[in-house]
């Protein structure tokens, strides 16, 4: 894992006006400048495509040129340099570049490089010393992003650690976060600033494939997959916020899922405290957002059906009305959600926390600890498939959690393990698991209806329910019985 030199945080306007008097500013005092940087590509956006970042900024009487690799979170690890240009404004200087492939591929693209976009702000930095030999540079950026006559506002804050330990970047940023509502940042500049030239709406984005290797440890390995989470999170935290697209709740609540199954995975190596203090907060927005999903899947999935199944019930038209409220109510409190002070201050917390795990839980490689883990995932999921046989609904929720668990502990793993033998393992199971999320929707609907229509008004809404979860029971046994085993 690399270095961690900064991390960057989204304010309103009306907070950025009261940073100034917050206690750690007061006694330092603030440097004004002007910014402005231009970032190139070619027309065709090569550079972006390869998630290489070229851009000269001007400040005050200065200019600076920047070539660096796109990173994926808002807190910033080392390795972008920075150095003097002297030149006319577009001429670019690669000579510095210390990644000879690069270089030499910049080279060959420079003559068809063009301005893609600008930021312009102004700029306010603080020099913070909160304690002896701890520098952390505090900057306040205000303006815009400019691209093809469109503009997007820039309002963020900048801590960047000149001197001293991770633990006093984040705590400085706690401290500002508890009087100040500050949201990590995940997306950086050079990535808006593309949206912005391409116009580009909201994207629901799925779980990037985690990358680890078997000389990874295991808390090393944890805090890859842990970010991992939560930067799948917030790169659908903003469709949450402001689109009615219900893949955008999906993608959030797969993320907070996928981020308990690696607490639960390492637990025995966690300190009690991490796990006791962030699997409650995490499982709490699940919820919300779960409640959220699941009238969505009511009425895009199973609502057409019964409609179509009773085209002129009565029971069915206000079945709709409640269901389409409740979806509304829902989904505003999953916004209200994302958006609050707790939410912001959990990401921030639960990442310092990540970061600083105990370095005694360094000792264990990745690639000893993930077969044991794995096993015993396998065999849960074997006796809960044989309860499943002979139960009811709750059994078989159970044995589609434990699917899901396991599934999600292949996909953290499989770097580990090359070859078809996982994959394959993967595949077959997908398809009992597909079986279990739609016997699971119709137990789900069920009671959703008990609560739109109480009483008997929804007993011959229900019964057709238990005659189609009835009908794929067939299925589910050849499915369960057919499925891999993993000894």
């Amino acid at each position: 894992m690399g270095i961690e030199t900064a991390l960057n945080l989204s304010l309103t306007p009306g907070v950025a006006s009261r940073l100034a008097r917050h206690p750690l500013l007061t006694d330092a005092k603030p440097m004004r400048e002007k910014v402005t940087s231009t970032y190139y590509d070619t027309p065709d956006l090569r550079l972006q495509r390869e998630s290489v970042v070229v851009s000269d900024r001007k400040r005050g009487s200065t200019r600076l040129s920047s070539v660096s690799r796109l990173a994926q979170s808002g807190i910033r690890q080392a390795g972008h340099r920075e150095w003097p240009l002297a030149g006319a404004p577009g001429e670019l200087d690669f000579s510095h570049v210390a990644d000879h492939g690069l270089r030499q591929w910049l080279e060959s693209v420079r003559e068809d490089l063009r301005p893609a976009f600008t930021t312009s702000v102004t700029r306010s930095a603080w020099l913070l010393e909160p304690r002896a030999g701890v520098r952390i540079e505090l900057a306040l950026d205000r303006g815009w992003i400019e691209a093809e006559g469109r503009r997007q506002p820039i309002c963020e804050l900048g801590l960047e650690l000149l001197s001293g330990g991770v633990a006093d970047l984040f705590s400085a940023a706690g401290e500002l976060q508890s009087d100040l509502s500050l949201h990590p940042e995940t997306t950086s500049l050079s990535q808006r600033g593309y949206r912005v030239l391409s116009e580009q709406s909201l994207q629901v984005v799925k779980a990037p494939p985690v990358v680890i290797d078997a000389e990874m440890t295991a808390i090393g390995a944890f805090r890859t997959i842990a970010r991992s989470c939560v930067r799948h999170l917030q790169s659908n935290e903003q469709g949450v916020r402001e689109s009615d697209n219900p893949e955008f709740v999906h993608q959030a609540r797969v993320a907070i899922r996928r981020l308990r199954s690696a607490i639960r995975v390492w637990k025995p190596l966690l300190p009690e405290e991490f796990v006791s203090n962030f699997d409650p907060l995490w499982q709490t927005l699940a919820r919300q957002l779960g409640e959220t999903r699941n009238w969505d899947v009511f009425v895009g999935d199973t609502l057409p059906a019964i409609a179509a199944a009773f085209p002129a019930c009565g029971e069915v038209d206000r079945l709709s009305h409640y269901a389409r409220r409740r979806c509304t109510i829902n989904r505003q409190a999953a916004r209200s959600a994302l958006k609050s002070v707790d939410y912001s201050r959990l990401l921030l917390e639960f990442t310092a926390a990540v970061l600083a795990l105990p370095v005694e839980g360094e000792a264990r490689r990745v690639d000893a600890f993930a077969p044991r883990c794995l096993d015993k995932r396998a065999k849960q999921v074997r006796h809960l498939a044989d309860e499943a046989l002979q139960g009811d609904a709750t059994a078989r929720h159970s044995l589609r959690v434990a699917y899901k668990r396991l599934r999600y502990a292949l996909e953290f793993f499989a770097p580990l393990f090359p070859g078809e033998l996982l994959r394959h393992y993967h595949v077959a199971a997908s398809g009992l698991q597909e079986l279990l999320g739609r016997l699971n929707d119709l137990a789900v609907a069920s009671e959703l209806i008990t609560e739109a229509l109480p009483g008997e008004h929804g007993d011959v809404l229900r019964c057709w329910l238990a005659g189609q979860t009835d009908s794929l029971l067939p299925e589910f046994v050849v499915a369960v019985t057919s499925a891999p085993k993993r000894d």
